[in-house]
């Protein structure tokens, strides 16, 4: 797959969100930062392809951990600037945690500071090309896009992937998401883009076919919203197992309870006198068939852990 010499795409695999370095004679920038359990790696990936140059800007798609997790200690390697999504800004400044998602997903992130903000209908030049900033809510109500037209190429982040799109985290507060998703989608179909550079997988080419996907998904969640709430339980508990390799039942049980996103899903889907079999039987799918986890006695333990 051709990119511009100017762009090199760090693929990640669980935990941390893919990572976009564009290069020009002005300005060394990445994209996204990956989980904090990731930062040393990540920092020495951005080492090895920049050397002796240092980074002079972090920018943040949005500010979920395995997109801003590596802020920090880049921002302790360099003195680089940060922009961040000007929705955010007040957040992060104040450090709300109540806001922000990290405690709410059971996820990880260290304070982080930020220089400037970005918002859609903004301009960037990175890697000596023009970027507009495109609004991408619907996984995260605050979330952004950067394409190039000239290039026509779309840092899609967790909007569009190959196979589908993030969680769809709105909807599960009783906020309205899909809505959002489906007219992102939309948009995106609207443009000329060539190549997608996604917060996860490998970048592709068959746009067309990734959006068919993705609308059929959508409309797929949006028939039974249940779906989406048991795809969240999932996708957050096999996160956490990746990060930690293993856990007591009680231990994750514990987490359901007191992570705000999981047990708005899990409120979703039964009583709460029912959370430990909702719990045991999602581990169950987890478990199954080579999946991602194992039970070891009373302990889930990551597959290959």
């Amino acid at each position: 797959m051709s990119l511009p010499d100017s762009i090199q795409v760090f693929e990640r695999g669980w935990l941390s969100s893919n990572n976009v370095l564009l290069v020009d004679d002005a300005c060394a920038a990445l994209v996204d930062t990956g989980y904090a359990t990731h930062a040393p790696q990540t920092l020495a990936l951005l080492q090895a392809a920049l050397g002796e140059r240092p980074l002079d800007l972090l920018v943040n798609t949005h500010l979920h951990s395995d997109h801003c997790g590596g802020n920090a200690l880049l921002q302790t390697a360099w003195p680089c600037r940060t922009a961040i999504p000007a929705a955010e800004a007040e957040a992060v400044r104040h450090w709300d945690e109540a806001r922000l998602s990290f405690r709410a997903t059971g996820q990880t992130c260290e304070r982080f500071s930020f220089t400037e903000t970005i918002a859609p209908g903004a301009h960037l030049t990175l890697g000596a090309l023009d970027w507009e900033v495109l609004g991408a809510p619907g996984h995260d109500p605050h979330s952004l896009m950067l394409y190039c037209a000239e290039e026509r190429v779309l840092i899609s982040a967790d909007a569009l992937w190959e196979n589908g799109f993030g969680v769809i985290f709105p909807e599960l507060e009783g906020e309205s998401g899909f809505a959002e998703e489906q007219a992102v989608l939309e948009a995106i179909a609207k443009l000329d883009v060539r190549t997608v550079i996604p917060g996860h997988g490998a970048p592709f080419t068959n746009v067309a076919l990734a959006l068919e996907r993705a609308f059929s998904r959508v409309a797929w969640l949006r028939a039974d919203p249940a779906r989406n709430a048991k795809n969240a339980l999932k996708v957050l508990i096999v996160f956490k197992l990746l990060d930690v390799r293993a856990m007591s039942f009680d231990a994750l049980a514990q987490m359901l309870d007191s992570a705000t996103a999981m047990r708005a899903a899990a409120a979703m889907l039964k009583p709460r006198d029912a959370w430990p079999a909702l719990l045991q039987g999602l581990i169950e799918e987890l478990a199954a068939h080579g999946g991602p986890l194992t039970v070891d006695g009373t302990r889930i333990v990551a597959r290959g852990a």
